[in-house]
């Protein structure tokens, strides 16, 4: 059983910044291939990016350029740095790992870009 939550979200400005983290439970963290996820109104969940246990991250090409993901193995969490944002980057921000063939996922932390 792993349990996820997320937090760090709220109202930015168009071009602003937030910092998302997802503290993780479970001894076992360091060997997560933790992802994100997001759903905008009204859309599908869509993937957003992912980290391994390496260290190595891959992005959706729609926020190259001006999100981040990180990890911290000795605090559990993982965070999303998200710089330059945009309207379109509204939604619910979800982390999932998918750990010992169970897909786990957080509640999610709401992220609106308003000016």
């Amino acid at each position: 059983q792993v349990q996820l939550v997320e937090s760090g979200g709220g109202l930015v400005q168009p071009g602003g910044s937030l910092r998302l983290s997802c503290a993780a439970s479970g001894s076992r963290f360091s060997n997560y291939v933790m992802s994100w996820y997001r759903q905008a109104p009204g859309k599908q969940r869509e993937w957003v990016g992912q980290i391994t246990s390496g260290g190595t991250t891959f992005l959706t090409d729609s926020v190259k350029g001006r999100f981040t993901i990180s990890r911290d193995n000795a605090k559990n969490t993982v965070y999303l740095q998200m710089d330059s944002l945009k309207f379109e980057d509204t939604g619910v921000y979800y982390c999932n790992v998918l750990w010992n063939g169970q897909e786990y996922w957080g509640k999610g932390t709401l992220v609106t870009v308003s000016s």
